[in-house]
């Protein structure tokens, strides 16, 4: 069966720690499914570039592509600078942008992973208020998700769940922290809806200083590597050539 190769494509960063956390993602998607050849590019500051690797891998003989942003919300990235980028590429590879990752129930485990692993125990859960963080953006959709997970988190057992965003849009993670403060949660824990570290999820754990728990960004968690799989497959299949192609 004829089976695209999954490209994923990261923003990149500065930060040594953003590609490398980018990359161990990759690896677990791998591990997740053997024979599916995946490879990494990225918007800026890390190579290779969207364009290089589409080059490279046309130059190989390959034809299908499914081009995955990793990515959680659909915002400027996903909508100008990924379709951007993919217009690039050379005329005989056939390309299909996959949807980025969020929202997805398996996001929401793997932000519970994360907690669980920072020590929030399943009986903490009625005392604890969660502050959602992620990164922000000027895009009304990105910021609508956010506040609906938020309220679909709240409804499994937490004391409160608000939203936070580490630029472009308020509240603040350190705002929220107070909120739940004021609402009266006996603890507070930061969970940053985010992939990998940087610049703004610094700012997010800056921010949280005033929590009680702070969690890991989501990274190489298992449910992540499966949301990109969820996405590929649905991708892919436009991409089906006839029986007996």
């Amino acid at each position: 069966m004829h089976r695209p190769v999954l490209l994923v494509i990261a923003h990149g960063s500065r930060d040594p720690r953003h590609a490398a956390t980018v990359h161990a993602l990759v690896r677990r998607v791998r591990s997740l499914r053997p024979g599916l050849r995946v490879e990494t590019a990225f918007l800026e500051f890390n190579l290779p570039s969207v364009p290089g690797a589409l080059r490279a891998l046309d130059a190989e003989g390959v034809r299908d592509v499914v081009a995955l942003p990793l990515l959680l919300t659909r915002a400027f990235h996903a909508k100008a600078d990924i379709p951007a980028a993919l217009a690039d590429a050379p005329a005989r590879l056939r390309i299909h942008q996959a949807d980025v990752l969020g929202p997805s129930p398996l996001l929401l485990r793997a932000l519970e992973r994360r907690l669980h692993e920072a020590g929030v125990r399943p009986a903490d859960r009625s005392s604890t208020g969660v502050v959602l963080a992620s990164a922000g953006s000027t895009d009304p959709e990105a910021i609508a998700v956010i506040a609906d997970i938020a309220r679909e988190w709240r409804h499994t057992g937490w004391c409160a769940v608000r939203p936070a965003f580490a630029s472009a849009s308020l509240p603040r993670t350190e705002d929220a922290v107070r909120e739940l403060r004021d609402l009266g949660c006996a603890r507070v824990a930061v969970a940053p809806y985010v992939l990998a570290p940087g610049f703004l999820p610094d700012r997010i754990a800056r921010g949280a200083a005033g929590a009680d728990v702070l969690a890991d960004v989501l990274g190489p968690a298992p449910e992540v590597a499966r949301v990109l799989l969820e996405r590929y497959d649905a991708a892919r299949l436009p991409l089906r050539p006839a029986l007996g192609a």
